[in-house]
């Protein structure tokens, strides 16, 4: 099968980036400063703290990272000890903390084995007895520590490391943001090139599915080494207004088709992009809504940089759309969620465009303001940009248009 992309797609380097590794200093600085014995995270390879924390891409069980003020220890699953070493250890940035990977009681619980560490790990002139942790540390690793004799206190400082990326995770959000949009571009090249015939639009002879145009959006994103995450957004008319499509409906000419592609590159780093096309439209509420959510998508990137209130980016795009004579003080009608939040290591995180703090340089955020109607169909532009001193960069650029240009 041919696969033709429509213009605009951008060029992907052949070589993934490597996952970057994570500069503990905040994070032992946080222990520092509290005066604690240490701190525990607790999870698997798919607690996002942890893969950031760690880099360590293990198994479907629990394990520990622990940290002091000058030391850090991964407690290595089973079976995993060289992957822990060579991910954790010798892939170690500059920062002064030196690290290991402890593989003793290996059957023991994540929990326990966090506990021994820390036990090893501290001054034994040094009675404190306070560990931080993240707010989500499992239940019973925290019964562990508390049994051990450690008073658990949370604190957001991984949190507040993963909102500012450095120059090698910005490298990973590039990239797989670029194939993000190869993904989209395949997708408006289908659409562009299905005819209306009545109620249908036909891609190769047959009715046109979201299901068939979320496969094709994957299947390219996956032929340059990026999986979907199991959750392309592909809506159309109706559907296009609920904000998390997955499911199947028949594409017909004339209605907005929505697309939300946000995979996660080998690398952990999740893309974002959102575009709505209309084929064989007539105007009526779909240009409407895509004039005024293109002037607010603007309007939004216009507002965005270093020391700009971040909760003032969603009001420019509101105050935008009311102009336009959309409401934003519904649930399901007009403007009906934040203009953005953080990506990284999980599609949503800090920093939230509804927060009071300051964008920092080295934030990365959606600027996705929408419009839906649940009767007619819903219009939502979204791009993935980097705060920087004087405005922002745009990680990768694909063109805003209502109607789906076909393959040159």
């Amino acid at each position: 099968m041919s696969r033709e992309l429509a213009p605009g797609a951008p060029e992907v380097d052949s070589d993934h980036p490597d996952a970057p590794a994570t500069d503990l200093r905040p994070i032992a600085d946080a222990v520092e400063n509290a005066g604690a014995a240490g701190f525990v995270a607790v999870g698997d390879r798919f607690a996002d703290d942890l893969r950031y924390l760690s880099r360590f891409g293990g198994p479907d069980r629990d394990y520990a990272v622990v940290v002091t003020p000058d030391r850090a220890a991964l407690t290595a699953p089973g079976l995993f000890d060289e992957q822990a070493h060579r991910e954790f250890v010798d892939g170690a940035p500059d920062d002064g903390i030196a690290r290991e990977a402890r593989t003793e009681n290996q059957s023991d619980p994540a929990g326990v084995r966090a506990a021994t560490v820390l036990d090893d790990l501290g001054d034994s002139d040094d009675d404190a007895s306070t560990v931080l942790t993240p707010a989500s540390v499992p239940h019973d690793a925290a019964l562990y520590l508390e049994a051990a004799g450690y008073e658990l206190a949370s604190t957001t400082a991984v949190a507040d490391a993963r909102e500012r990326k450095t120059e090698a995770e910005l490298a990973c959000l590039r990239r797989v943001q670029a194939v993000t949009c190869r993904g989209m571009a395949r997708a408006e090249a289908v659409l562009a090139t299905a005819e209306p015939a009545d109620d249908d639009l036909l891609y190769e002879g047959e009715p046109l599915t979201t299901e068939r145009l979320r496969r094709e959006v994957d299947a390219e994103m996956a032929s340059h080494g990026v999986r979907s995450a199991g959750n392309t957004v592909v809506g159309a008319g109706p559907t296009a207004a609920d904000l998390h499509y997955t499911g199947i409906d028949q594409i017909a000419p004339g209605e907005t088709v929505l697309l939300d592609v946000s995979p996660r590159g080998p690398h952990g780093y999740y893309g974002d992009l959102t575009r709505t096309f209309a084929v064989d439209s007539d105007g009526g509420w779909e240009r409407r809504a895509f004039v005024a959510v293109e002037q607010a998508h603007e309007t939004a990137l216009e507002h965005v940089e270093a020391g700009v209130t971040a909760g003032s980016v969603h009001e420019e795009a509101a105050a935008e759309l009311t102009a336009h004579g959309f409401r934003i003080d519904s649930s399901e009608v007009g403007f009906t969620h934040g203009v953005g939040h953080g990506v990284g290591v999980s599609l949503h995180e800090g920093p939230s465009l509804r927060a009071d703090a300051p964008l920092e340089p080295g934030n990365v955020v959606t600027i996705e303001p929408g419009v839906y109607d649940p009767d007619t169909g819903g219009v939502r532009i979204e791009d993935l940009v980097a705060v920087t001193e004087k405005g922002y960069e745009r990680l990768a650029s694909y063109p805003v248009r209502f109607s789906p240009v076909a393959p040159e």
